[in-house]
């Protein structure tokens, strides 16, 4: 029998993480731990409350996964159907797959990410992101944290002061941008003033300015755009990559959101199967959910895998980053 349990992981934030839709100070994650007493194996969640995960529900389906006979897992088929059967919010699911394909390759010698048919992982250049601040901020932000060591910077903004914001981070930086609406607008008319107002020599991609139900408004500002569009919140655990190949010209894959490691090679072969650009991407994490992020991260374009790096006291210390890229330790 195996052993199974869950930590709450408070992580307090170096400053104030402020998206289109929210801000924190602070994030709440778990650490799942399995072991046989000999060999263990840990994974992360980091719920999302736009996807309806809170810790609240996190727990109770942790719970109902060890009522239904998580303890006596004896293989990952056995695993994979306990969660068919009893499906938990992503992370959740993200965690305890993790976790035992973690003890898995312990137990057995085996690479993490031989067993996913991935290159070995190597060292991986990150984006850094900036949150949304006062435009006059952003000088001070970027030179206060060493920002231009990165080879790419993510802009966080909304709608309101979006372009003053993305012209203040250019001003302040030399490096080319990311820009991320996290669903901010919802009039496409605004949207394209907007990108219209951007340079596409300085801007290598928007990720996901309108929400993920405005299909249609996606399809007919693709072939406008003068910016390639990436979709993030349109793709989770299930994608129709028919439809968002006519939205978007790629598209930002997370472990959080796929729901697994399988998962999440299936959605890449998925996107290059129908000619996509796949980025991969994180939440706020500690660097345990970014070491896993990394045993795929060869295989994508671009990796904006910088969420642990706003935690203030990482508590694993299982990456570094040194100029802007991440190195295993």
């Amino acid at each position: 029998m195996l052993t199974w349990r869950i930590e709450a992981l408070h992580l307090k934030l170096k400053y104030t993480w402020k998206i289109a839709r929210n801000a924190s100070d602070e994030k709440l994650n778990f650490l799942v731990q399995v072991t046989d007493g000999t060999f263990s194996g840990f994974g992360e969640a980091a719920p999302n409350i736009r996807y309806g995960e809170t810790p609240e529900l996190l727990l109770q389906q942790y719970q109902v996964l060890l009522m239904a006979g998580l303890a006596g897992m004896k293989s990952m088929e056995d695993l994979l159907q306990l969660l068919q059967e009893h499906p938990p919010v992503n992370a959740l699911r993200f965690a305890v797959e993790s976790a035992y394909l973690h003890y898995f390759c312990q137990h057995k010698g085996i690479p993490v990410h031989q067993l996913l048919g991935q290159r070995p992982p190597g060292q991986q250049a990150t984006c850094y992101s900036l949150p949304i601040m006062e435009p006059g901020q952003v000088q001070e932000f970027i030179q206060a944290n060493n920002l231009n060591r990165f080879r790419s910077l993510k802009v966080k903004v909304n709608q309101e002061q979006g372009l003053d914001l993305v012209q203040e981070v250019l001003k302040a930086t030399p490096r080319k941008i990311v820009i991320d609406g996290n669903e901010s607008w919802q009039n496409p008319d605004e949207l394209v003033t907007f990108l219209n107002a951007l340079d596409p020599a300085q801007v290598l991609f928007v990720e996901q300015p309108m929400p993920a139900s405005h299909a249609a408004a996606y399809a007919h500002l693709k072939e406008m755009s003068p910016i390639p569009l990436v979709a993030d919140e349109s793709v989770t655990d299930t994608a129709d990559f028919e439809l968002l190949r006519t939205e978007f010209h790629g598209v930002n894959i997370k472990l959080m959101k796929a729901g697994g490691y399988l998962n999440a090679v299936r959605l890449l072969q998925e996107a290059r199967k129908h000619g996509m650009m796949a980025m991969l991407g994180c939440m706020v994490e500690t660097t345990l959910g970014i070491w896993s992020a990394m045993q795929l991260s060869s295989a994508f374009d671009f990796a904006d895998l910088d969420g642990f790096l706003i935690v203030e006291d990482e508590p694993f210390q299982l990456v570094r980053e040194q100029d802007g890229v991440l190195f295993l330790k």
